[in-house]
């Protein structure tokens, strides 16, 4: 079992590794969460001992448990314990904790009857059938998706999903514009 030390030793390698997979700089971290950037760069180094005052900051400019700055040992409970969100008419439960790159949801989609205007955005998406049916309009163009059936598309083409004759459960992967997932469901012969 490590000692408090050794916790202590591991915070700094571990926020610099988290600030620079993030491409923050001490600077934007610095204005974030109103520490100065030499207090950051001591921080890191080790040269500064951690402290609840300075970690708590981090962790929520980070958006991550604090936990996962100090290194804590796993509890033995791998369960994830998503809190459902009301996205207009959609039940969400946010599947990841940490922000940027690509986020799972899972989503419950009512009906949606007259349709909505399709909507663009920048990103990507992935969306696979979990129950129910999706009906997935996109760029113009409408389809079905039964159960086991994935979509993956730019967000930027015209596009608008809900429950066909019916609510469904969709699993979601959304990242910034560019990250694919590299999974493609085949379009189904007429």
């Amino acid at each position: 079992m490590e000692t408090t030390e050794e916790v202590l030793a591991g915070v700094g390698p571990r926020l610099r590794r988290l600030r620079q997979e993030r491409n923050v700089t001490l600077t934007a971290l610095a204005e974030a969460t109103g520490i100065s950037v030499s207090t950051l760069s001591r921080l890191e180094s080790g040269k500064r001992r951690p402290s609840l005052e300075l970690l708590l900051p981090l962790a929520q400019a980070h958006q991550v448990p604090l936990d996962e700055l100090v290194g804590a040992p796993a509890v033995g409970d791998p369960r994830i314990r998503p809190r459902p969100l009301r996205m207009h008419d959609m039940v969400v439960l946010p599947l990841t904790r940490r922000p940027g790159g690509v986020q799972a949801f899972k989503m419950v989609v009512p009906e949606r009857i007259p349709p909505p205007e399709p909507r663009t955005h920048g990103g990507y998406e992935w969306l696979y059938v979990l129950n129910g049916r999706l009906r997935l309009h996109l760029a113009g163009r409408e389809m079905v998706l039964e159960p086991g059936e994935a979509a993956e598309f730019d967000t930027r083409l015209p596009h608008w999903f809900g429950g066909a004759g019916g609510p469904v459960e969709v699993l979601s992967l959304f990242g910034p514009q560019g990250e694919r997932m590299h999974l493609r469901a085949k379009p189904r012969r007429s």
